[in-house]
């Protein structure tokens, strides 16, 4: 009990106690940036976590995932949701170990960690009345790009982020990728949501190119 009354201490003055409490976040995919995502989430203290994702655990997945070899050929939801009662028991996660379904009930933030813009766009049709904070991460080798939304300008911007699938650089995000540039997405992720739950402007499009050494925000149109 000291461990659960103690471990947010150092994090109060960054993040609301009190909205904390409150919030619930949808992850949608749980591979290299949503694994991450659903670990700090975890981390930082949310108290239900849904996990959408039909996918299982690959070899190499551990080396650009964060799996554990002993999670190889279980569902990817299966094993985070276990990694994720190891750092806080008390933690509700609501498993689904399928594609994402429009008809599906989600939370009021929805994280997109999926490969495709057509997925992208097909779960942002579902949810974007209905979500009260979104964000979407996108990352192809050492290129990072996060784009959130909670207002009416930013869900606008967020729509013209999507484009056909026919125009999207050939290959999954996931064809290329290390963990560490999947740990800084999920990490620029979660930040926009402790600034949402403090109520500050969200930085709508970010682009980060680690191999560049390029942090730019990307000029809300």
């Amino acid at each position: 009990m000291q461990f659960l009354s103690s471990r947010f201490d150092r994090q109060a003055a960054l993040v609301p106690p009190e909205r904390l409490a409150e919030a619930s976040v949808t992850v949608v995919g749980v591979g290299a940036i949503g694994r991450q995502l659903a670990l700090q989430l975890a981390a930082l203290g949310v108290r239900r976590l849904q996990l959408v994702d039909f996918d299982r655990v690959e070899p190499t997945n551990v080396t650009t995932q964060g799996y554990l070899a002993a999670d190889v050929g279980r569902l990817k939801v299966e094993a985070t949701a276990a990694a994720v009662a190891q750092l806080d028991s008390t933690i509700v996660v609501d498993v689904v170990p399928d594609r994402f379904q429009p008809r599906l009930e989600t939370q009021a933030a929805v994280c997109c960690c999926v490969d495709s813009i057509s997925a992208r766009a097909a779960i942002w049709r579902a949810v974007r009345e209905r979500c009260d904070f979104w964000v979407d991460g996108r990352m192809r080798g050492e290129v990072i790009r996060v784009l959130a939304a909670a207002d009416e300008a930013g869900r606008a911007a967020y729509a013209r982020s999507l484009f056909p699938q026919s125009e999207a650089q050939a290959g999954a995000c996931a064809a290329r990728g290390v963990i560490y540039g999947a740990a800084i997405a999920a990490g620029l992720m979660v930040h926009q949501l402790v600034r949402w739950l403090r109520n500050d402007a969200l930085t709508h499009d970010l682009l980060f190119n680690l191999a560049a050494s390029e942090l730019a925000e990307i000029e809300l149109k």
